[in-house]
This record gives structure tokens, sequence and C-alpha cells, in this order.
């Protein structure tokens, strides 16, 4: 629970400001759930992340297993139909998911992995953004690391299936395999570079040499991106994470790095919650989010569920 709702929290904290510039916020740095700005939306209000997220959480706890096909149905309902977001309005949606989803659309017999799309081009990251339900289902279930690999394989093909968004899509996905089951920040980050990547290309393990071959701990802010490209999402994300103490502090880290904030800010809310605790979660942001009861409907169901 203080995972996902750490997700939406920083999601809906950073919306308002996606694509300000790290020296803009600099000069006024974002420190609470503010409305309006980049998008002109309510505070509280969260972006296609947490839609995308909740699309495929809301299948799980239909089908009590990863089910690709009903996964790409609800997100084709949140892109047709609006279902899935705080205010029946899509927004921020990115091009590589948009045109994944149309083509899936035109052939709804087929296996929706197909319509991933496969350029260097299309490694942004909204398949990362939709991915942390199936850490807790491997953990609950005790998948093998090849059962892990194809089921992060299948759900990011939906969309992304170029080899660096489903590497970057598994990375995450064992480094919270790894603070779920107990481990401390620094060493979950030590195990998540230790996993055997090698069924990737060495063009793939290149694109995160920085994350996995040395020590992202190491950089100063000026060496950390934040852009949408899923290598940079995902070094900003754990960056952010080792260097920061609490909750607040690694929320309001990630989205003053600047440009993609919503999804920095979502990714690393998830983290932190696992790390600090519901508890460590400030009360007038839990009361801000917009269609909270809603969210915790969704998000308890999906606690409960064994995948039985």
């Amino acid at each position: 629970m203080a995972s996902l709702m750490g997700f939406a929290i920083g999601n809906a904290i950073g919306v308002p400001v996606v694509s300000k510039s790290r020296r803009s916020l600099l000069r006024k740095p974002i420190t609470k759930m503010e409305g309006y700005g980049t998008y002109e939306m309510d505070e509280g209000t969260w972006s296609d992340d947490t839609s995308m997220l909740i699309a495929t959480i809301d299948s799980i706890n239909e089908k009590c297993a990863i089910d690709i096909k009903n996964i790409a149905d609800n997100l084709l309902s949140w892109k047709k139909f609006a279902d899935y977001t705080p205010s029946k309005e899509v927004f921020s949606i990115g091009d590589t998911t948009k045109e994944a989803l149309e083509a899936y659309e035109k052939n709804r017999d087929e296996s929706p992995d197909k319509f991933g799309l496969t350029k260097v081009d299309n490694n942004d990251n909204g398949s990362l953004k939709r991915i942390i339900p199936l850490a807790f289902y491997a953990v609950e279930r005790k998948l093998k690391d090849v059962e892990i690999l194809e089921l992060v394989k299948q759900v990011s093909s939906i969309t992304h299936a170029h080899e660096i968004s489903i590497m970057g899509c598994y990375i995450y996905v064992r480094l919270v395999m790894f603070l779920l089951n107990g481990k401390d920040k620094y060493s979950a980050y030590s195990m998540t570079k230790c996993v055997d990547y090698t069924m990737f290309s060495e063009e793939a393990q290149e694109a995160y040499s920085r994350l996995i071959k040395e020590d992202i701990s190491k950089l100063v802010v000026k060496d950390i991106r934040s852009t949408n490209y899923i290598v940079d999402t995902l070094e900003a994300v754990i960056w952010v994470m080792l260097k920061s103490e609490s909750f607040t502090e690694a929320i309001i880290g990630a989205v003053n790095l600047g440009e993609d904030t919503d999804t920095i800010g979502a990714l690393t809310g998830a983290l932190a919650g696992i790390l600090y605790g519901y508890s460590s979660i400030p009360e007038n942001w839990l009361e801000k989010i917009i269609k909270k009861e809603y969210l915790l409907d969704i998000f308890e169901e999906f606690s409960e569920n064994k995948y039985k």
C-alpha cells in the first residue's frame, strides 16, 4: 500500500512541473502538492503513470494472474474512454504507447505483445511506469529468474518491445523485489547489479553500464539526466533513492530534477514507500490526492490478492 500510494503521490506532485528545466526549479523548487502548471490540472491530479499502473493492477485483481491480453484491453479502455483517470481526461500519453495500443486495437485477436515498438527511438519510459505490480506478483509467487524475465518481457512488449526497454523494466522489478524481501537500499542496489543480464545484448548492457557496472551513487546531480529516455529515468530514480533519507526528501529530490518529473516522482515514490512505510507519507499530500478512496480500494484489493 505504501509503495503504490507513494507512486501516485510522487506522480501527482510531479504533474504541474513536467518539462520544467532543472535550472528553473532550482530558482523556485516545488516542495508541496500544487495544481495547474504544465497541464492546467487541479492539485492532486495524477497522470498516465498512475492510470496505466491501476489498469495493470485492475487486470491482476480480476484475473488473479498476469494476463497480457486483459492488461492490454484495460490500457486500451484508458486510452479510448479515459477509464482509470482522475477526471475522465487522458493527458500526457506517450507516442510509443499510443502507437502500440492503436496497432493492437486493429488486431484484437492477436497477442498484444506483438505490437510493441522495437526501434531504438521507442525506448521512452512508458512500460517502466506500469511494471512494478510484477515485482509484487513475482515475490508472492516465488518466481524463478527466467519466469520473472519472461513476464517482464511480455508486459513491457505490449507497448515497448526493444530490449533496452525490457532490460530497464527488469532492472527495476528486481530492485523492487530485493526491497520487498527486506534488503536495505544499498544492499538492494548492490544485489541488483549482480543479477545476470547476459541474456541481453552487449549494446543493451552498455546502455545501463553506469547503473550495473559502476556505482550510480558516486555521481553528482549534474551528471544525472532526467529525461523520459528509460535509461535516464531509471538512473535518476535509483540515484535519488540512494541519496535521500526520507519519503519527503525522496519525492522533492526526484521532482526537482526537472523534465520528466511526473514519472521520476512516481517511480521514486514507489521505492520510498517500501523503504519508509505508509506513515512516512505526509498526511496533507494524502488528503489532496484526487480519487484517493478509489485508489485505496484498488490497491487494497491488490495487496490482499494472493494470485491463487
